[in-house]
């Protein structure tokens, strides 16, 4: 199967098909709605399954030096990236600065899917890879969360007048970071051992709830279309193609360094390139409900996503056979 043949094979996977059925159902004025407590629980459940999955993974391949240092590169990179594209953004754009910001963590978080196709491509090129960095796309969904987080907390003006520690504690014990790394610690605690029993709730339902969840980010997208057209100015939906190359290009030195296979290093590019629409949709909806999820979800799943599946992970699998040779 081609590379376009793949890409178009996830164009019209069931989990983005639902996000097209919402977000027509929205535009074309349906009375389609999902009540905001179940789009809430939908979104908790998501990231305790994500979270769930990696700390599993890291319990079945057990704590190694690289693995370590991968972890570790992985997270601050993470953290790192919503900086530097909330950066670029309002330097670029009008975006407000909670805008801003909700649109950064995506760009420092990973998307599932996209990494999903990418391990695809690995196994029609007979690239092996390593096993752990499934536990590193685990870990890089938080801290892109704390960085918007903290942006939108240094950006805003508070009338609290919280102290650093005070701010610290705040964002680390937000709801959605809570859910994010306590679902981590608790998997890899229980182990695959702990996880069997609860597989089916967190494995075999999670593409299901996957598509109810992108049936509501569709509705919410779809209703505040208007409003997303206005701020998806030329500049905007540029940064949504510039910003995969970018982080690409800052992580394929690092994976050199860190001694990654080929296969290796273009997943460890691949996920630094990806941008989120599931775990930080979900945690930004809990964590900044005034952000417009309009327009953070149509920039990334409506320019990024499909940017990468096309372009992107030939690209990235270049980069890492050419830091290989």
């Amino acid at each position: 199967m081609s590379a376009i043949d793949l890409a178009l094979g996830n164009l019209l996977s069931p989990v983005v098909l639902f996000f097209a059925l919402g977000l027509f159902a929205a535009i074309a004025r349906s009375d389609l709605t999902i009540p905001e407590a179940v789009a809430k629980g939908l979104a908790i459940y998501l990231m305790m399954a994500i979270g769930l999955k990696g700390g599993v993974e890291v319990a079945k391949q057990g704590l190694t030096a690289k693995l370590v240092l991968t972890i570790g590169a992985g997270a601050v990179l993470s953290f790192a990236l919503p900086f530097l594209a909330y950066a670029i953004l309002r330097t670029v754009s009008r975006l407000s600065p909670v805008n801003a910001a909700a649109v950064a963590a995506h760009y420092g978080s990973i998307s599932a899917v996209t990494l999903a196709v990418g391990i695809e491509v690995l196994g029609r090129a007979n690239l092996p890879f390593e096993g752990y960095l499934i536990a590193v796309a685990a870990v890089m969904e938080t801290p892109a969360i704390l960085a918007a987080l903290l942006i939108v907390s240094r950006s805003t003006p508070r009338e609290d007048g919280l102290s650093g520690k005070e701010l610290f504690h705040e964002i680390a014990l937000n709801g959605s970071v809570v859910v994010l790394v306590g679902s981590f610690i608790v998997g890899w605690i229980a182990g695959p051992a702990g996880m069997k029993p609860i597989a089916p709730l967190f494995t075999d339902l999670f593409r299901g709830i996957l598509c109810l969840f992108l049936l509501d980010m569709g509705l919410v997208a779809g209703r505040g279309f208007a409003r997303a057209r206005k701020a998806l100015s030329p500049p905007v939906i540029l940064f949504g193609i510039a910003m995969p190359l970018i982080s690409a290009a800052i992580a394929a030195p690092i994976a050199a360094l860190l001694g990654l296979s080929p296969g290796g290093a273009m997943l460890f590019i691949t996920l630094a390139a990806s941008s989120s629409y599931i775990a930080v949709p979900a945690a930004m909806r809990l964590a900044l409900p005034e952000a417009d999820a309009a327009i953070y979800l149509t920039l990334s799943l409506g320019v990024t996503f499909p940017f990468n599946l096309a372009i992107g992970l030939p690209l990235y699998l270049t980069i890492a056979q050419h830091l290989a040779g």
